[in-house]
């Protein structure tokens, strides 16, 4: 079944530039296209969209109040939301990360890089593997958002052993492959613990298993790199 992408952008010319290199793809197909958040909420909510490929800047109803609306709403419990960004928005990515959007990609990235991270996100993982998106969850996420708290490390007392180490590694930014091979084990054995500790934990995905993993303390925060 072809992945179903819901497109939120306020540039109209940005949103069909998408929508012709995504429909060009036989395992992926433009199913709406927002100007703004407002209406990325609504029409997820009529469509029920695979993922929201969301920009962060739009008028009124920006890209994390609609982004946090998505992923508060049981109803599409099964929608993703892929932010669109550039590394000057890094705390609202810090935010949107928390609400439970699945990762995100720069505007400038190349039409390949925006393909598989639709398709990583469509899968189930989080698109957190790259070096500037550790550095922005190391910066941000191991403090509390404005009036909020740190999870409490008693959160992680149901995983065992393996699953911690596993979900501390991804949370350092590994894929399932180096996981594997740190721990010597399969891949798929390695996916196993970290979809086990997703349903002990509510994680939505992989993103949030990440963020979970730093705000409890099971990974600390290194300094920022250069």
């Amino acid at each position: 079944m072809s992945v179903r992408v819901l497109l939120a952008d306020d540039q109209a010319l940005l949103r069909a530039t998408f929508r012709i290199l995504i429909d060009s793809c036989d395992d992926m197909t433009v199913v709406g296209e927002a100007s703004d958040g407002r209406e990325a909420v609504d029409l997820a909510r009529a469509r029920h969209p695979d993922i929201v490929l969301m920009d962060i800047r739009m008028p009124g109803v920006d890209g994390l109040a609609a982004t946090t609306a998505i992923c508060a709403d049981p109803e599409l419990s099964a929608t993703r939301v892929l932010i669109l960004t550039t590394f000057e928005t890094e705390d609202y990515v810090a935010q949107a990360l928390r609400a439970g959007a699945s990762g995100f990609l720069g505007k400038d990235v190349t039409a390949d890089t925006l393909l598989d991270g639709l398709r990583t996100v469509a899968s189930g993982d989080a698109l957190l593997s790259p070096g500037a998106t550790r550095t922005l969850i190391t910066r941000f996420l191991t403090s509390p958002a404005p009036g909020g708290h740190l999870a409490p490390p008693e959160r992680l007392a149901e995983l065992t052993v393996r699953e911690r180490e596993v979900m501390a590694l991804a949370a350092e930014g590994k894929s399932n492959t180096e996981i594997a091979g740190d721990l010597t084990v399969s891949p798929l054995t390695v996916r196993t613990h970290i979809h086990r500790a997703m349903t002990k934990l509510g994680a939505r995905d992989r993103a949030q298993l990440v963020v979970i993993a730093y705000q409890t303390g099971l990974v600390q925060a290194g300094p920022p790199a250069l």
